[in-house]
């Protein structure tokens, strides 16, 4: 029977079990070593994380022709107005490819939300703001990309939810079984 966990990768983790002596590893967190990740987090990407040990459920979760939406909360420098956000629900051209229509919507600081450490770095005059972002595909950076192209850099980057999967209630460094 295929198991699956939800990890919630905290920043500065690098998304392998294989120690790389400069950053804390998936090893550090959880000591499962036949579970292999379904997807990745950049070390500097805060989030969910799913784990299983069946490859064909990897697959599906990592394969983009699934379109498994992958719903990630980010805080970008500035407010974005009504242009830049049909820019990013419209799709971006990127430099090497343009992305698939997204799902966006200004919110509130997630409630719920851990202090990061190291802090995001502030600035006096420059306000943040915070986005729900919805992509169906999954490619290196998308996400910091999209809202720098869009004129809004990315200062804080979690994923909340993998398809049914979220992080409700799941705290920092902590795993649960699905």
């Amino acid at each position: 029977m295929s198991r699956i966990l939800l990890f919630n990768k905290p920043f500065g983790v690098i998304c392998q079990f294989s120690r790389d002596g400069i950053h804390p590893t998936l090893a550090d967190y959880i000591p499962l070593p036949e579970f292999y990740p379904a997807g990745r987090l950049d070390t500097d990407s805060e989030g969910l994380l799913v784990l299983t040990d069946d490859g064909q459920i990897q697959h599906r979760i990592t394969d983009p022709s699934h379109k498994l939406a992958k719903t990630y909360w980010v805080q970008v420098e500035g407010v974005p107005d009504d242009s830049a956000l049909a820019h990013l629900r419209n799709g971006v051209k990127l430099s090497d490819f343009t992305t698939r229509p997204a799902g966006v919507d200004l919110i509130d600081e997630p409630p719920s939300l851990w202090v990061r450490n190291p802090p995001v770095r502030e600035r006096k005059t420059v306000p943040t703001s915070w986005l729900a972002l919805t992509i169906r595909e999954g490619k290196n950076r998308q996400v910091r990309r999209m809202t720098a192209a869009a004129g809004y850099p990315t200062l804080r980057l979690i994923r909340y939810r993998i398809g049914d999967w979220t992080l409700d209630n799941l705290q920092p460094g902590v795993w649960r079984k699905a």
